[in-house]
């Protein structure tokens, strides 16, 4: 049987920007690969009540290893498509994908729904992998 052909959605590529010391460029027509669900940890510490109206469905996340973070040295910490942060990988979630990108893989994420728990805005997620 043969493979189905995808097209690759344009602002994954977009993602690419943050690989330049990578020189590589993905397969046109290849598929990502779903690897877990979760949600974004570190939501109640930041003020997302600007970005939250903005978030939909769907949306790309950018996905950007804090190796110098002082907390956890295989964060992940999660960006909006326009740059804002939103919080991280979950802790308990992020050694696999940390080591997946450290070794030069294309990690990102798609939001799959927004809900508010009292005062937390949930965003819960879909991780990707796409093979350069």
């Amino acid at each position: 049987m043969s493979p189905v052909i995808v097209p690759v959605d344009p602002k994954i590529l977009s993602i690419l920007k943050l690989y330049e010391r990578d020189k590589k460029i993905p397969l046109p027509y290849s598929k990502e690969i779903f690897l877990l669900e979760c949600n974004i940890a570190g939501t109640s510490f930041l003020d997302l009540e600007e970005i939250e109206p903005g978030l939909k469905k769907g949306d790309l996340l950018i996905f950007k290893r804090e190796i110098d973070n002082p907390v956890d040295e295989l964060a992940i910490l999660i960006l909006n498509e326009k740059g804002l942060k939103l919080g991280y990988v979950p802790r308990v979630k992020n050694e696999v994908l940390a080591r997946l990108m450290d070794a030069g893989k294309l990690i990102f994420g798609k939001l799959e729904d927004k809900s508010r728990v009292e005062e937390w805005l949930k965003l819960d997620i879909r991780v990707f992998l796409k093979d350069l």
